[in-house]
């Protein structure tokens, strides 16, 4: 897969202005066009390589099926639930979002909740406000001593739990993905939801919004906490049930509540809204200066880091790049994608393939697996009629197109060589391959072990064939009357039978029939 190119990006939404400036400073070319229509989006799309997005863009199917060009979608901020992200990968496009740019301001809205929960804040306000002087009603507890659960321990959960330790709170969580002795790292001691219920006076959510998250406080749940509890949510509206909530205010079972998001924006419904023990803001958690301004140049950077090779940051649907911008993964890439393209030229049968069984041998090769497996499809794919395959997509495609595949390592001697195996119409087709000297070579073609490897570049033409002297004169008479040159020639140690030799050619081939009454089989393709 070669480096991705992006020369052209669309910013659809107010963005920081360093945003821009970044991508133009590094030669990309930036159009900015706010409060398009569904329909304008769609129109103007098509002549972008890359787009980017805050919150207000809905990236639908029908926005990415219309994008001819584009590579990446860049949401400046965290979360892509604007963004398809399945269409998206169907179409090997990156969705890409900046998980730390509003981290902090995330964390201090939340802590502000927290506080002022705790306080009556805003309602004491709204009391002032009206002539009135109601010390009485306003009372309030402390938070220190008090037991804070976090739900959620990423980037967020973390700074709110360090903020609030120093108001004297005892933190508590949990994470299916943040190790214990890391969150116990920053004094929060993670425990499972059911010990955690019972425990807390104030719960904050910091999880994404996914099904397993969806309505995580419920009716069950509320019932398993203090009588009292408090909650907040900052982060995505559905993971507190909504109803649930009102129930247990109604009830006293929560004796407050923060709300920064909700699962309709702007709600329709007001009846937390308008609930007096409810304090709540339209969505602000991102919306600081700092935050917008640090999401903005984050999306920009990297965006540049990616195009420049140099690091994968915030990339939610193609994690396989993560490990592809060495040189040495660059070329094992080359690799995988000219094995598999053999194959697919070899494949006599032009039926799909049903099974792919992908080894990868020595240390240089153990960390590969993921995207040399991907490479390896990408070869096998993408000369299938309509079909774009790229690492990012390539793997929901071999799923569509029925392929079961494989991967496997083992330690060998043949260190840095890779085994393929690929099945179409019950027959099987193998090939071996390894780099040298940074360039993919061939080694072995179903049987047919070469004694010069064969260089993955350039024109190459496979012939099967059983082994005669008149072989190389008769396909190199064939090959000149339709004016194309040997340029290089490669045959089997082994000339029992029928063996596979290599030719490189000068230009491939109008009609591969002049070469058919002198052979058993003919592939050929350009690498």
């Amino acid at each position: 897969m070669a480096p991705i190119c992006i020369k052209t990006v669309l910013i659809s939404e107010s963005v920081d202005p360093r945003c821009r400036a970044i991508l133009e400073e590094n030669g990309i070319r930036v159009t900015e066009k706010q409060n398009m229509k569904k329909e304008e989006l769609i129109a103007e799309i098509k002549d972008y390589d890359g787009l980017v997005v805050r919150s207000a863009t809905k990236v639908t199917a029908d926005v990415i099926n219309a994008a001819d060009n584009l590579k990446i979608i860049g949401r400046a901020g965290t979360g892509v639930d604007n963004v398809d992200v399945d269409a998206a990968t169907k179409k090997g496009i990156i969705v890409m979002n900046t998980p730390s740019g509003n981290t902090i301001s995330a964390a201090e809205l939340t802590c502000a909740l927290l506080m002022s929960l705790s306080r009556n804040v805003p309602q004491a306000t709204m009391s002032m406000k009206q002539g009135n002087w109601d010390r009485k009603k306003f009372m309030g507890a402390e938070l220190y001593g008090k037991v804070l659960g976090i739900v959620g321990l990423g980037r967020i959960g973390k700074e709110v739990a360090t903020r609030m330790q120093a108001f004297g709170m005892r933190t508590i969580g949990y994470d299916p993905i943040t190790p214990p002795e890391v969150s116990a790292s920053w004094g929060v001691e993670q425990m499972s939801l059911e010990k955690l219920w019972p425990q807390c006076d104030y719960i904050t959510v910091h999880t994404p919004l996914m099904p397993s998250t969806v309505g995580l406080l419920n009716d069950e749940t509320f019932a398993k906490c203090k009588t009292g509890v408090k909650v907040v949510n900052c982060a995505r509206g559905g993971i507190i049930d909504e109803e649930a909530l009102l129930r247990a205010l109604e009830s006293g079972q929560c004796g407050g509540a923060g709300l920064d998001v909700f699962i309709e924006e702007p709600p329709k419904n007001r009846s937390l809204v308008n609930h007096p023990n409810v304090i709540s803001c339209p969505h602000l958690g991102a919306s600081t200066k700092e935050a917008q301004a640090r999401c903005g140049e984050d999306i920009a950077l990297q965006i540049v880091d990616m195009v420049n090779c140099k690091n994968l940051v915030g990339a939610v649907n193609a994690q396989v790049l993560a490990g592809t911008f060495s040189q040495e993964s660059q070329q094992l890439i080359r690799l995988g994608e000219a094995v598999g393209a053999v194959l697919h030229s070899c494949n006599a049968s032009r039926k799909p393939f049903s099974h792919a069984h992908i080894i990868t041998q020595g240390d240089s090769m153990k960390s590969c697996g993921g995207y040399f497996t991907s490479a390896v499809l990408v070869g096998l794919l993408n000369h299938e009629p309509g079909c774009s395959a790229n690492l990012i997509n390539v793997q929901s495609l071999a799923k569509e197109s029925g392929i079961a595949v494989n991967q496997s390592h083992c330690a060998s001697e043949e260190a840095g060589v890779c085994k393929v195996e690929a099945v179409a119409d019950g027959r099987s087709y193998k090939a071996s391959g390894s780099v040298q000297g940074g360039v993919p070579i061939l080694l072995e073609l179903s049987g047919s072990v070469f004694r010069q490897p064969v260089s993955l570049t350039g024109n190459l033409l496979f012939l099967q064939a059983s082994a005669d002297p008149q072989l190389l004169p008769s396909v190199a008479g064939a090959l000149a009357s339709e004016g194309v040159r040997i340029e290089s020639f490669s045959a089997p140690v082994d000339h029992t039978g029928d063996v596979w030799y290599c030719v490189g050619l000068s230009s491939l081939l109008q009609d591969l029939n002049v070469l058919k009454p002198l052979v058993k089989n003919v592939a050929q393709l350009s690498i």
